[in-house]
């Protein structure tokens, strides 16, 4: 197999979504979400102040954004950008990858902590928004929470811990709270980022 560029010109990629036909994905230092189709041929769809990273859609089509350097939860529908939630109650540093359920719950990781300047890496949390645009604390004690997948029969969720080396599982209850959190591997030295479930 010979491997062969898709898509050249990227100031920093991030949270790539395959959704109707397309891959979607952040292009964070031109603040752009982007879309690609097969023949590589990418548009900007939406402009977003705060460095755009994790991109979902909730089951009625309404596309989230995760505004990283503001710590929002944009909503994208009907060609307009708003603010569907405000996380830095919870989130103290800038939010990265999410992911959505099937019930349109959206569960978004952040840093912890202030890397660029130079801070010592701590824990943080894993914040859940509702549909109903409530915030809450999803999970805590995390390293870096970012890369987040869900089973397809919605009852497990996998996250990467970037700086802790691991991938940790927890098991999703039908409100959406997050149990049982556990090592689902380890993965030593390498840092993992983003992730996705194969069709197996």
């Amino acid at each position: 197999m010979r491997l062969e560029p898709f898509l050249e010109g990227l100031s920093f990629g991030e949270g790539p979504r395959w959704h109707e036909g397309r891959l979607w994905y952040s292009d964070f230092y031109v603040h752009q979400v982007r879309r690609v189709d097969e023949s590589g041929h990418a548009e900007t769809v939406v402009e977003v102040p705060g460095r755009p990273s994790g991109l979902g859609w909730r089951p009625d089509g309404t596309l989230l954004i995760v505004s990283m350097t503001d710590r929002r939860l944009m909503r994208f529908a009907d060609g307009k950008l708003s603010v569907e939630a405000e996380l830095s109650s919870l989130a103290p540093a800038p939010c990265n990858d999410m992911v959505v359920d099937g019930k349109g719950r959206a569960y978004v990781g952040n840093f912890g902590y202030d890397r660029h300047a130079g801070e010592a890496p701590r824990t943080t949390c894993l914040v859940r928004v509702d549909p109903d645009r409530s915030v809450h604390q999803a999970a805590d004690g995390l390293m870096f929470p970012n890369g987040t997948v869900i089973t397809p029969d919605g009852k497990t969720m996998i996250v990467g811990e970037t700086f802790a080396h691991r991938l940790t599982a927890f098991d999703v209850a039908a409100d959406g709270t997050l149990s049982n959190a556990r090592v689902w591997a380890e993965i030593d030295g390498c840092y993992p980022d983003g992730i996705c479930l194969d069709a197996e």
